[in-house]
This record gives structure tokens, C-alpha cells and sequence, in this order.
């Protein structure tokens, strides 16, 4: 209406030969302006996965190791205060994201091992292709997918039926040691890792980058989805001469620290290398890249990698479980910003990159996550859902922070700004309000009796609701 309303106020007030210029220029506009208008291709997907990654592992986070890079990720799109993994260990961590619930429900919840260290965690060999699948929803909506460095849901070890890459969806697998197709460039030996590989321990994430970005160069038509699934910062720390330079590392015999610092400065430095190759490549405007921890570092260096939250991995405490989670989209998430209210977290992805892609995810009432969507694009989101934990279904198979102080219930719940921790057996309850003691400090369980009795009854039902 309004275009046409111009285009008759142009035909009046310009004479002859202009009109036939302005006309022209007036065409241009408008094919212009629908394309603007017109809907984006669906996004590439990138979730960037870092192994035993701390709050504090990123400076802008409050960490000691600068880590300009991220901090630049984070400047160019938005940073979460509040974000959660399913678990504070890699394999039930990893589980939450594939399913979007929790991974209790598929028997993970602990580090899949030998069959044997399976039974008596009280858990499976590996994620059931029964489980929903988020490459799996992705692929079949037109998506390439590719599965790059650390699985950890199957395979490995004694576990020789675990499901290959293609049962999941994902047409690419490209596996590290554990899962059931490790690439022979960075899997010479029957371990995670040696020095026989052809890619050394400390070239890996450069390896890894390269394969991501060279999957997405390849389909540069078509939208692509990937798990770039580092195995940086977990243990051993093992960083070249070269990058413990970079890192200002002079010792000749470096400390675990000092090793440490190094390995992540590399990560960074990839993380850049990453980011600026999507903008080499003309895709940084299509590409929705999600960096965050699989669970809470270990070790901690007296709790710097923590920034000061209670415990580690193999706690329910915040220092086990809260990570770094940084969204980048260019053009579409609103830069410099920083949510420090909204509380997500990994069970989230399933349903909200689905919305975001476009793609009809199974079932809603399937999730036990949300969609976040609002919360990503720089928009207002209240979570409905509580959130559940459970870690340590036994006390001799399952492993513990040495600190008895970090040791933490085998089950937890948050609802809002409540935080609740009781074993399942009843016994050992804990209150905390996290967001005003985000480090766990004050037990408010006696204060807060009501709020307690509540969250204690509804974690307690979730978790003989588990199988």
C-alpha cells in the first residue's frame, strides 16, 4: 500500500525522461527491500564443546589466563551467567544435549567405560538410538551433519556393538578414542590417546578445527549442523614447546599450571581460528556458533578455574555443573551482550534449534528442555520447567571431588532462584538461593522450610521417576 502510494507521488511530481530513471531506480529499491524482507537461509549450527571447561577458564568470565578470543566471541554476541549442563561428567553431560532430556532417563549417569564399570555404575554401554535425537531431527529436515572429536557416548574400550555416527543422524563421524568410529589420524594406539598418532595430543583441536571448517566449505549450499566436541582442557596437559612460549611459559620444567595455561591459550587461539575462517569463507552471517563446557574443571588450581564456585567436576555444586555458554550469530545476535538473569541450559538445545532452524522437532511433551530462542537473539525468557540433576547412584563406583566439602547430594533441583541438593535416599538436604549466593555458602534449609520441603518432595519423586 505504502509502495504504491510512492510510486503515484513519484508519476506526479517528475516529468518525461526522470520518470523513467526514477521508475528504475524505484524497481531496484524494491527487489532491495524483499530481499531484505525475504526469509534467511536456515543457519549452520556449530556447538563448540570444550572437555573438563571451568567458569573461570574464560577472562571474561573472571579467569586469570587471558583468553582474548572468546572474550571476543562473546563482545560480538551474548554471554550467559546463568547456563547449566546436564551433569557434572562428560558422558550424561553430552547425552542432555543429543536428547534435549535428561540423561538419566537413558541410563547415563556417569563416564561410559568397560562393561563391566557400566554395571556397576547401574548404567548402559552407550545412548540408546531409541533416545530422541537432535542431528537425527536436523538431518531429516534437509540438514548435513558431521560429528567431530570427542563422543563419549558409546564405543570404545570393551564396547565393540556401540551404534556408529549414522544411527544418530549424522552423516560425517569423525571420533576420537571413545565412540564407535575413531578417525586413524588421532587414534593409532587402542587409547585415547599416544604418541604414535599421526595428530599429536597438542595439534588436536587445530585438527579438529580444520575438519569443521572444511565440512562447512564443501556445503556451502546447504545448511549444516556439527559437534565440534574438543578434548581440550581435560587432563594430561600436554602443549608443545612453541605454545608453552605463547603462553609466556620460560620454565624448563613446566608446572601442571603452567601447562594448563598454555593448552588453553592454544584453544583459544583455534576458537579464533575458527570464526575468522567462517568469515574467510562468507558464512559467519548464516552460522550460529554455541561454545560451553561439557561439566565444571578438574583441577581446579584452588578453585581459579571456578572463579570462585563451589566444587568441581563430579559435584552437583555450581563449580560441577554452571559453565561459560557464549552465543555468536552475526546480524542476528544483538553484540556486547550479557544475560545474567535467564537460566538455560543444555537440555535446552534440542528444542530451541529446532525453532531457530525452522525444523519440527518429536514431540514437545518429549523435551525436558525449552525453547530458548528468545534468550539467544537478546530477548526476554523465564524458564517454566525446573531443572533436575542426578550424579553418584552408589558410593563405590562412582568417583568424587577429593574435598569432602565438595562432595556434594546425588541429586539436585532448581526452580527459579531455589537450589535444593539431597541424596536419594532422603538424608543430607541443602538450600541455597544461587542467585544471591551463586558460590554456595550459606545452607538456608532450616530459614526456608516450606521451600524446602517442596523441592526436597519433587526431586525425590524425579528420581524414582528414573529408571
Amino acid at each position: 500500500m505504502r509502495e504504491g502510494l510512492l510510486l503515484r507521488t513519484i508519476w506526479r511530481v517528475v516529468p518525461g525522461m526522470i520518470q523513467c530513471v526514477v521508475l528504475l531506480a524505484y524497481a531496484i529499491a524494491l527487489s532491495g527491500f524483499a530481499a531484505e524482507v525475504s526469509p534467511a537461509r536456515r543457519p549452520n549450527i556449530v556447538i563448540v564443546l570444550a572437555d573438563d571447561f571451568g567458569w573461570g577458564d574464560v577472562s571474561a568470565y573472571g579467569g586469570k589466563v587471558p583468553t582474548p578470543k572468546l572474550d571476543l566471541m562473546a563482545r560480538e554476541g551474548i554471554r550467559f551467567s546463568q547456563f547449566y549442563v546436564a551433569a557434572p561428567i562428560c558422558s550424561p553431560s553430552r547425552a542432555g544435549i543429543i536428547t534435549g532430556q535428561f540423561p538419566a532417563r537413558w541410563r547415563i549417569t556417569s563416564y561410559l567405560q568397560t562393561r563391566k564399570g557400566n554395571r556397576a555404575c547401574e548404567q548402559d554401554d552407550f545412548l540408546s538410538t531409541n533416545a530422541p535425537s537432535l542431528p537425527r531431527a536436523l538431518k531429516a529436515a534437509g540438514y548435513a551433519t558431521a560429528h567431530i572429536g570427542k563422543w563419549h557416548l558409546g564405543g570404545g574400550r570393551d564396547v565393540t556393538n556401540a551404534p556408529k555416527f549414522a544411527a544418530y543422524g549424522y552423516d560425517v563421524g569423525l571420533g576420537t578414542y571413545e565412540s564407535p568410529e575413531p578417525h586413524p589420524d588421532i587414534t593409532a594406539t587402542n587409547w585415547i590417546w599416544s604418541a604414535q598418532d599421526k595428530v599429536k595430543r597438542h595439534e588436536r583441536t587445530r585438527w579438529m578445527v580444520d575438519q569443521t571448517l572444511q565440512f562447512l566449505r564443501e556445503r556451502k549450499d546447504t545448511p549444516c549442523f556439527v559437534n565440534l566436541w574438543l578434548d581440550d582442557t581435560h587432563t594430561p596437559f600436554v602443549p608443545s614447546p612453541e605454545q608453552l612460549a605463547a603462553a609466556g611459559v620460560t620454565a624448563a620444567e613446566p608446572t601442571p599450571r603452567q601447562k594448563y595455561r598454555a593448552v588453553l591459550v592454544e584453544m583459544d587461539r583455534q576458537i579464533g581460528r575458527l570464526l575468522d575462517g567462517l568469515h574467510e569463507s562468507g558464512l559467519a552471517r548464516d552460522t550460529l556458533v554455541l561454545f560451553l563446557g561439557d561439566n565444571g574443571a578438574l583441577p581446579t588450581f584452588e578453585q581459579t578455574r571456578t572463579s570462585g564456585l563451589r566444587a568441581s567436576k563430579l559435584s552437583l555444586y555450581e563449580g560441577g555443573i554452571r559453565v561459560p555458554f557464549i552465543a555468536w550469530w552475526p546480524g542476528r545476535i544483538p553484540a556486547r551482550s550479557v544475560n545474567e538473569t535467564s537460566v538455560l541450559a543444555a537440555v535446552d538445545f534440542f528444542p530451541t534449534l529446532c525453532s531457530l532452524a525452522g525444523v519440527k522437532p518429536p514431540s514437545v511433551s518429549a523435551f525436558d528442555g525449552e525453547d530458548m530462542s528468545a534468550a539467544l537473539l537478546g530477548r526476554n525468557f523465564t524458564r517454566t520447567k525446573p531443572l533436575f540433576w542426578e550424579y553418584g547412584r552408589n558410593t563405590n563406583s562412582f568417583a568424587y571431588p577429593k574435598e569432602i566439602y565438595d562432595r556434594s547430594p546425588n541429586v539436585a533441583v532448581r526452580e527459579g532462584r531455589w537450589k535444593l541438593l539431597v541424596n536419594a535416599n532422603g538424608s543430607g538436604a541443602e538450600l541455597y538461593d544461587v542467585v544471591a549466593d551463586r558460590n554456595e555458602t550459606r545452607n538456608l534449609i532450616a530459614e526456608r522450610s516450606a521451600v524446602s520441603e517442596r523441592l526436597k518432595r519433587m526431586a525425590l519423586e524425579w528420581r524414582r521417576a528414573m529408571p
